[in-house]
């Protein structure tokens, strides 16, 4: 009985040592950083002399090199709220789907810490951001703390910690690393960029590494009441479910033959580069006195005499969706979902191929063909691509009909015509846009019918995204067995 006893109080013995030498850890950050907001309050002439000293001279070695500033600012959007509320998000409703609700909460809950901290404090203190020599970047708001530098620690720091137990152990340390260094380079960045003080970095790493300490604690303490054991934080939160939240824990091999397959999509893509060339090459220079050259002809025409204030703005509202961030975003979104849902590599692969390649064939081809843009008024102005293919319209093909590729042998339910009904209705309404706006020719729109016909042709045969629907694999939201998709994610979020 004795040694039963014993057994049960080593995790909470371990839990307690553990727990002192955290809290000590989150106190001195939390002390450290009242220091540092009470001298930057009290404007202590030292730190302000380093502070503006350091700032001037990362201005002068940064300055004259545009494309280092180019790098620093790739960089630091990596710390920008648009990609960290997209990771949180995406994380918490992935692990919605794989029902894990409490690592949901822990990450919306510290990640809304963050953004409530940030503003608050910036009000609160009210310092104004560095003045440069030459100034290269700009930013909106008060300068204490850095908001990247803090958004960055946090969000990066609260999601290593959730999807730790998924990493194989060789890769956990690693994984430490990288995240340390991605959180040291955004910093960085926002001084090297002449918008923050070094202090202002300082605070937001300490005050980022306090509030990460404080909901972790409270995550660890919340596994403790429940009578589980509370492992190192170098295993992650909640260890038990490494298995559900790894990406594709039954998936041994994404492509039974990778060498054979790379080998096909490149000559397929040389094959598809030379039939846009040939098609384009021939609307373009040689299809005088033809149906297609009547029907280059008519159409802008057509549309240019029907310009009006409503449809203008309809059209570029319409145009938008067809662009590169509007695609991208949906890209980004769908295949963490169908991540999440199939825990198959194959389908996100297929999709990131068919983005991959409708992209570089379009610059390729339109290089090649060179084509003017319609003899009409160009809304959109000058453009840095020339007519053949229309890359919107390409985008919007590609996108929409790999979705519906992966989705709709995926399930019986009825919701999977809606995205075949996209898969019609977006390119048709950005093909009409792109001509109403000047911008294109028909056969433009032909051109990029024939791109997306060609490419995902091809990566449907050589990548056959749903061939484990051959093995039986099932989705981890059972949406075939329940009433709808909003009925399980409901259950999931009430799951103890």
């Amino acid at each position: 009985m004795t040694a039963v006893k014993e057994v049960a109080r080593r995790p909470i013995g371990h839990f307690a040592e553990r727990s002192i030498a955290g809290l000590v850890a989150v106190t001195g950050a939390g002390v450290a950083f009242g220091l540092l907001l009470l001298l930057v309050r009290v404007q202590w002439s030292p730190l302000q002399d380093v502070d503006h000293g350091l700032a001037e001279w990362f201005n002068g070695l940064v300055a004259p090199h545009h494309a280092l500033v180019t790098v620093l600012q790739a960089v630091t959007d990596l710390g920008g709220r648009p990609i960290l509320i997209w990771l949180v998000t995406i994380a918490v409703v992935g692990l919605l789907i794989r029902r894990q609700p409490r690592l949901a909460v822990y990450l919306i809950i510290t990640g809304v810490g963050g953004l409530i901290l940030d503003p608050s404090l910036k009000t609160l203190v009210g310092r104004l951001r560095p003045v440069v020599d030459v100034p290269i970047a700009s930013a909106p708001g008060n300068s204490f703390p850095s908001g990247h530098a803090l958004g960055s620690f946090v969000a990066y720091g609260a999601l290593l910690l959730v999807f730790l137990p998924a990493m194989a152990p060789r890769w956990r340390k690693p994984a430490i690393v990288g995240v340390g260094v991605l959180v040291a380079l955004v910093g960085l960045t926002r001084i090297a960029l002449g918008v923050h003080f070094v202090s202002d970095v300082l605070a937001a790493w300490l005050l980022g590494a306090a509030w990460l300490g404080v909901t972790a604690y409270a995550f660890r303490l919340w596994r403790q009441e429940r009578g589980r054991p509370v492992p190192p934080l170098t295993e992650g939160l909640e260890p038990e479910a490494g298995h559900d939240i790894a990406p594709a824990p039954a998936e041994e091999h994404v492509l039974a033959h990778p060498r054979s397959a790379v080998a096909e999509l490149l000559v397929g893509w040389v094959i598809v580069f030379g039939a846009l060339y040939g098609f384009g090459t021939y609307v373009s220079y040689h299809a005088k006195g033809t149906f297609f050259d009547t029907l280059d002809t008519k159409v802008p025409q057509w549309f240019a005499e029907r310009h009006t204030e409503v449809l203008t703005d309809v059209s570029w509202w319409w145009s938008k969706f067809g662009d590169t961030h509007a695609i991208l975003l949906i890209s980004l979104v769908f295949c963490p979902l169908v991540l999440a849902v199939w825990r198959r590599w194959r389908p996100v692969l297929f999709v990131a191929l068919a983005m991959v390649g409708e992209l570089t064939l379009f610059l390729a081809s339109a290089r090649a063909v060179d084509r003017p843009r319609p003899p009409v008024e160009n809304l959109d102005g000058q453009m840095p691509t020339s007519s053949f293919p229309s890359g919107h319209i390409a985008a919007t093909i590609c996108v929409w009909l790999a979705i519906t590729l992966v989705v709709f042998p995926r399930t019986d339910r009825w919701w999977r015509w809606i995205f075949v009904a996209l898969a019609v209705l977006m390119p048709v309404g950005v093909a009409t846009s792109r001509m109403y706006r000047g911008m294109h020719h028909p056969t433009d729109f032909m051109g990029a019918i024939l791109l997306s016909a060609l490419w995902i042709g091809l990566l449907y045969l050589v990548i056959r995204p749903n061939e484990d629907l051959k093995e039986g694999n099932r989705p981890a939201i059972e949406s075939e067995d329940v009433g709808s998709l909003d009925d399980e994610l409901a259950r999931a979020g009430r799951a103890d």
